[in-house]
């Protein structure tokens, strides 16, 4: 599975963006899908999740602002996001295991997110 991320940029606080991730390659409908973010001097934290039958995972720092969502047709995840933070700057990336493993296997290499005051 190849992973694509795209989306970020800069953008002031209250603002929107949404993340987009091409997937290519072994990409069926059962694989969990996950943005993950990290910023700087910070390690990589989980942000979101969709499973295959669309159940989803929010961190309390994102909920109600952040929304997941796939469409299998076009082998895309997204993420919506609204009301944006200046914490919530971070290189987000995208992220795919199958339903049954506890590591996420496949991993898309980043999208830039800066939130101005």
């Amino acid at each position: 599975v190849q992973l694509q991320a795209s989306g970020g940029g800069l953008v002031q606080a209250g603002g929107s963006l949404r993340l987009s991730c091409a997937a290519s390659g072994r990409t069926e409908s059962i694989f969990t899908m996950g943005w993950f973010r990290q910023a700087p001097g910070k390690e990589r934290d989980l942000v979101t999740t969709i499973r295959g039958s669309g159940g989803t995972y929010y961190a309390d720092s994102v909920k109600g602002r952040f929304t997941i969502s796939r469409d299998n047709a076009k082998n895309t995840v997204y993420l919506q996001m609204n009301s944006l933070k200046p914490k919530d700057t971070a290189v987000y990336y995208c992220a795919a295991k199958l339903p049954w493993n506890t590591e996420y296997n496949y991993w898309g290499q980043g999208t830039q997110v800066t939130v101005s005051s």
